[in-house]
């Protein structure tokens, strides 16, 4: 897909983050509304899957370590083709599969369970070691929150990863700046992102806007071109994007729109998508 295909998926998951979180009534809309071009990019351009057959052996992995924003990763599978779109306002309601977590073996698409932040970090860490150590050609992909990072356990697993040359493994930081408690500079710092990855042995590209499909294209490209060592790749992004009144607002962490809000919210992205049809 092209670069403006891309961005017009990208604004229907983002829609479908918004209904499901809505619909649940509660949930985390600010970093999945980030990371949905992340999202949109990985499982429409970047990774060897296939919805028809989610378990193949030879598809690439993706743990979505901050496991909180799984409206986005269930839109963007949704929206790939793995399960109903319809699906989504069924997020958090009694008997779901869709449950405010994502839940290896009840999901197509999902393959591993989210637990506590910075766990997933580690299991990502283990499937690329199997990979190398079964000589597969799988990638494992692993999208982390920027406050999450403040985790120990994120940076034991970068330790070990670094140290085995695991270049099958792509680390990717949802670097949105704020979390529950406000701007993650004033909470615990985990700056400079980059610097630490680096100590770690990591390759590390730093993407200047996280929302934007070329700059994303390029990054990807240069952790696949990588050898001998895993990459990291920062991006910078804004929470809430493409939500007027949630961009660049920790209030939005973990926190439902109402319906009021929810239609403001559907009108933004309903203008941003009639902006793509005319480019």
């Amino acid at each position: 897909m092209d670069n403006l295909e891309l961005a017009k998926v990208a604004n229907e998951v983002r829609k479908g983050v918004l209904t499901a979180v809505h619909g649940a009534k509660s949930g985390h809309p600010g970093g999945s509304l980030s990371a949905a071009d992340i999202f949109t990019y990985l499982y429409f351009e970047e990774m060897n899957i296939d919805p028809a057959d989610p378990k193949k052996e030879d598809r690439d992995r993706f743990v979505l370590s901050k496991g909180h924003t799984a409206p986005g990763l269930y839109s963007a599978l949704a929206h790939r083709g793995f399960f109903p779109v319809e699906d989504l306002a069924t997020l958090r309601h009694l008997g779901s599969y869709l449950q405010g977590h994502p839940c290896l073996g009840k999901i197509p698409g999902v393959d591993m369970s989210t637990g506590s932040l910075g766990q997933g970090v580690s299991a990502a860490v283990g499937m690329a070691l199997g990979g190398k150590m079964t000589d597969e050609k799988f990638r494992v992909y692993s999208l982390l929150g920027d406050g999450e990072i403040q985790e120990g356990q994120v940076w034991e697993a970068a330790m070990f990863a670094g140290f085995h040359k695991l270049d099958n493994l792509v680390l990717i930081v949802d670097n949105n700046g704020l979390q529950i408690d406000g701007k993650i500079e004033d909470v615990c710092s985990p700056y400079p992102i980059d610097e630490k990855f680096r100590a770690f042995n990591f390759h590390v590209i730093d993407v200047a806007d996280g929302n934007d499909m070329e700059q994303l294209r390029q990054a990807f490209a240069e952790a696949r071109s990588t050898k001998g060592m895993p990459t990291a790749i920062i991006a910078h992004t804004v929470k809430g994007k493409g939500v007027s009144f949630m961009e660049d607002q920790a209030g939005w962490h973990g926190k439902a729109p109402n319906d009021e809000e929810y239609q403001i919210a559907m009108a933004d992205l309903e203008r941003i998508g009639e902006a793509l049809c005319q480019k």
